[in-house]
């Protein structure tokens, strides 16, 4: 593949820190992952940050955090992937999904309060491509019905709302350094938490149901197993290759932006003309660049767009199937409402290469192409 769709960030010191690892310790919880989790704290105002091993990690700790149960019900966008529901699917819970909106492509927060029943216990927003959910209404019905609120933050490193930074605005909020994200373990994640009474417990979860940290910390003079939990520790060779990416955090965001509205600037007149639709950032919202994508006329120009690029060696992609028109949500949710723009926007949108260190000029190579496309449909 000429330009591929996503590759993984590669830090000046990425080698360099990989090898102090080895050198010192690999198993989870040393050095770099205390840099690593003190840098998110500080840079993103959080109370308590844990590395995990992965998003969908973060996620089922939040839903267990939450005390989802057999019997719950939990609220989400069906425009988001499988970890989101599995999270709480696992708990128990019954998925009620509800429709999104087109121009951000996240949860339609006007549609939030109807879905509401006796037995809905949380709110999780999925903020779209690092572009946020609209919080403020979110977080004043979850107020007003005494909810849980999770933010599946996963696409949301450096992005804010109102000047807060996503992953701090519910009671949990979950981060993804997958190798496909801004910044990158390989596979990784992180579990962000508001409120200090509840960092113990999650703590608990992460070191396989023991209180082992507050031994480490030299709190108790011995560990035991005190509540359920599992092992989300990620190795310090996955957090050493983190850290050299947060060391140049603005860096990586900065070009990344720059990318961004390359694309923006170059796409406009395909807009202008109705062929695309671009993406739509709310006034609130401060974005991260973690996707860019253009929104064709419908599924067939979807796929031959698709196949158009991939042949000229461009690796653009689809994004989720509609989890509600899968077997598993089938099985475990239901959708609430009308499905107006779920489905139909979802076959409309491609996703353009976007990574650190791609070249402003195989870009201006992936707008040419798009370019070339419309022309020879003329």
């Amino acid at each position: 593949m000429g330009i591929p769709f996503s590759r993984s960030p590669i830090a000046p010191n990425s080698a360099t820190y990989i090898s102090h690892a080895l050198d010192k310790k690999v198993s989870g919880d040393g050095d770099f992952t205390e840099k690593c989790s003190r840098w998110i704290e500080r840079r993103f105002g959080v109370t308590k940050a844990l590395l995990t091993t992965s998003c969908s990690h973060a996620l089922d700790m939040a839903a267990y955090l939450c005390g989802i149960c057999e019997g719950d019900e939990v609220i989400m966008p069906s425009y988001t992937f499988s970890s989101t529901a599995n999270a709480f699917v696992r708990c128990g819970a019954k998925i009620v999904f509800v429709d999104i909106r087109p121009d951000t492509m996240n949860i339609n927060e006007a549609l939030i309060e109807s879905a509401i029943t006796e037995k809905t216990r949380a709110i999780v927003p999925v903020h779209y491509a690092g572009v946020s959910c609209e919080m403020d209404t979110i977080n004043s019905i979850a107020e007003r019905y005494n909810l849980f609120v999770v933010e599946d933050a996963a696409q949301g490193a450096m992005a804010e709302y109102n000047g807060v930074s996503l992953g701090n605005l519910g009671n949990y909020g979950c981060f993804s350094f997958h190798d496909t994200k801004n910044f990158s373990m390989g596979e990784g994640g992180a579990l962000l938490i508001r409120d200090i009474d509840c960092i113990h417990a999650a703590e608990v979860i992460r070191e396989k149901g023991t209180n082992r940290s507050r031994f480490f910390r030299g709190e108790i003079d011995k560990y035991s197993w005190v509540s359920w939990g599992s092992s989300y520790l990620p190795s310090e060779i996955n957090a050493a290759y983190l850290w050299s990416q947060f060391e140049i955090a603005d860096e990586i965001n900065n070009e990344r932006l720059k990318i961004w509205n390359q694309y923006y600037v170059a796409l406009s007149p395909l807009a202008e003309k109705g062929l695309v639709e671009l993406p739509y950032i709310p006034e609130a919202c401060r974005h991260n660049a973690h996707i860019f994508y253009i929104k064709v006329t419908n599924s067939d120009v979807q796929a031959g767009l698709l196949s158009y690029l991939k042949n000229a060696g461009i690796g653009a992609v689809f994004h989720y199937v509609p989890l509600h028109s899968s077997e598993a949500g089938h099985k475990y949710g239901v959708f609430h409402g009308e499905d107006i723009y779920t489905t139909k926007e979802s076959s409309r949108l491609i996703r353009l290469p976007m990574y650190y260190g791609l070249l402003p000029s195989e870009a201006l190579r992936v707008t040419d192409s798009i370019a070339t496309f419309y022309n020879s449909m003329t």
